[in-house]
């Protein structure tokens, strides 16, 4: 989704993609800087871990250069396309990077005991929970869509951006609370998570439907561009869901996770 009132300012669209690529290309340096050094200290690093996390940093650039989408610029097709990648298929792909094991195991003692009570806290393992992230990220949808705002976002470039930064952060934290693998002191059971993540697909469907329908939202678009970016929410958002599934159910071992799971001296647990 191009704002109306930035396509015709080549310079100042430049800069701001330029810019958030940028401070992309940083966390991705500094992620592949960490995991060589704990390569190189003999503690090691999943390289099937750095390499979903580039592909999840790889996958958001993509998102953000216009050039790059197989759709029409400013059509609502383009902004579905671009939602897909930065609030579903970017977040799962950064979250089994594992970034939070990586940096614990990176950080000196201190320091991690720090992070680690941060993460144990009753207030962030309320905003991780998989309930929490459903709310934010499907809630969300049907408020962009069944509301004025998603016309506002192609009139405002600052709104734009914080709704696309809204959907990296809930997508990423839903990602987190059904199957990452960092640590997750406050995560409900894995059958618990396969009900959310089936509200969740349920929801993406329904609201999918209202807009190839024209149903109930405020989308500013023409029938055959509406109907184009509901088939795209329809079926991408199901492949990326059946990822997520793939990705909790391929690491749950009933009866096993208590014995895989150690205590740690920085107040979470690390799955080993």
């Amino acid at each position: 989704m191009i704002p109306a009132h930035a396509t015709g300012h080549p310079a100042a669209a430049g800069w701001e993609t330029a810019l958030p690529i940028g401070f992309l290309v940083v966390i991705a340096g500094g992620y592949l800087l960490l995991a060589r050094l704990r390569r190189r200290d003999g503690r090691g690093w999943s390289h099937r871990r750095t390499g979903s996390f580039v592909a999840g940093i790889g996958l958001l650039v993509l998102a953000l250069v216009p050039q790059f989408s197989p759709f029409p610029p400013g059509s609502f097709a383009a902004h579905m396309y671009q939602h897909l990648l930065i609030g579903m298929y970017a977040p799962l792909a950064l979250v089994l990077g594992a970034p939070v094991t990586l940096l614990l195991r990176s950080l000196p003692h201190r320091h991690g005991r720090v992070v680690g009570r941060l993460l144990g806290s009753s207030t962030l393992g309320l905003l991780a929970h998989p309930v929490t992230a459903l709310i934010l990220t499907v809630g969300g949808l049907y408020l962009l869509y069944c509301t004025p705002l998603y016309l506002l976002t192609t009139e405002s470039t600052l709104l734009h951006h914080l709704v696309h930064l809204h959907f990296l952060v809930a997508g990423y934290l839903f990602a987190h609370g059904i199957a990452g693998p960092d640590p997750a002191p406050h995560r409900p059971s894995v059958p618990a998570r396969l009900v959310i993540l089936g509200v969740a697909i349920a929801g993406h469907a329904v609201l999918a439907q209202l807009l190839y329908a024209g149903v109930l939202v405020h989308v500013p678009a023409a029938s055959a561009d509406l109907r184009a970016g509901a088939d795209l929410m329809y079926y991408g958002g199901d492949i990326a869901e059946l990822l997520l599934a793939f990705a909790l159910v391929s690491s749950w071992r009933p009866g096993r996770s208590a014995a895989r799971r150690r205590p740690t001296a920085r107040g979470v647990q690390v799955t080993e």
